[in-house]
């Protein structure tokens, strides 16, 4: 008798269950920063090996704090100037445009300025930025008459000098000679006319006034104002202690010492200022204490 029973196999065959042939088909969205390859892409495919993926340089770069930047700009500004400034400085001292053609003089009496603008003549044609006091200093150094000596640049050629000259004090006689001294005792010039020129006469006689002697006298003239040198006829002085000086119309005054210079100058000009009293003229001023001053 035939069987009734069906065949249990199925035609064709079978597939193992295994994952999605395409995990694109996946529902799953993939998303990189870098723009890199999706994870579909780089998913591996079904029956192999996952590998590990390259190792990639993920620095952040932020951007530049602006303080930071302003102060990078700041200090390239500065260096920038700098350097103009030192390209400005370099072409004005070395200029051409700037050498010296002019020399003008100021401040002289006992010299002339031609003298002085003689003396300087071996700085024409040097850059003015170029010239300092001490140049011109070193060059009027033969020209005992300057004291000291200041400069001031007027561009573009010209070379203002203000000179400061040593004050005379007395006149110093050496037999028929005469000579302009200053309180240092520097000879200052002779003359062969001492009665045109206002200033005590120091006799040396025939020979020579010692130098402490000497200082003592012109020290002393040297702190006297303007208006009472002139007065005077000459000055003499048997010590350093004994200073005495003579006025043009025979007056004698007592000076002593050279302690209290300034003092003793404002005394005796006090005193000479006092009215004149015809029954008593004085003689004597004497101003050697001169806290303590005495008349006679």
């Amino acid at each position: 008798m035939p069987s009734t029973r069906r065949p249990s196999y199925r035609t064709g065959a079978r597939r193992p269950p295994s994952a999605p042939a395409n995990p694109a088909s996946s529902d799953v969205i993939s998303a990189s920063k870098d723009g890199g390859p999706t994870a579909s892409a780089a998913a591996p495919a079904a029956g192999t090996k996952e590998e590990a993926p390259p190792a990639r340089d993920n620095v952040l770069s932020f951007p530049e704090p602006k303080a930071k930047r302003r102060r990078r700009i700041r200090q390239g500004i500065i260096g920038s100037l700098a350097v103009l400034v030192a390209a400005i400085i370099a072409a004005a001292v070395y200029s051409p445009a700037l050498a010296l053609q002019t020399v003008t003089v100021q401040g002289t009496k006992l010299l002339s300025a031609e003298q002085v603008q003689a003396a300087l003549a071996p700085l024409h044609g040097k850059p003015l930025p170029q010239i300092s006091d001490g140049d011109v200093t070193a060059l009027l150094q033969p020209l005992v008459q300057v004291k000291k000596v200041t400069t001031q640049a007027q561009p573009p050629s010209t070379l203002l000098v203000k000179v400061t000259e040593r004050v005379p004090v007395a006149l110093v006689k050496q037999g028929e000679a005469y000579q302009l001294v200053d309180v240092d005792g520097v000879k200052l010039s002779d003359t062969a006319d001492p009665a045109s020129i206002p200033l005590p006469v120091i006799d040396g006689g025939s020979g020579t006034l010692p130098k402490d002697l000497f200082h003592a006298i012109t020290g002393v003239l040297g702190a006297l104002p303007a208006d009472v040198l002139a007065r005077l006829s000459n000055a003499s002085a048997k010590s350093v202690d004994a200073v005495e000086l003579k006025l043009v119309d025979g007056q004698t005054i007592v000076w002593g010492n050279a302690g209290e210079r300034e003092l003793k100058a404002k005394v005796l000009e006090a005193l000479l200022k006092a009215p004149a009293d015809p029954k008593n003229p004085v003689r004597i001023y004497d101003v050697s204490v001169p806290r303590h001053p005495v008349t006679r």
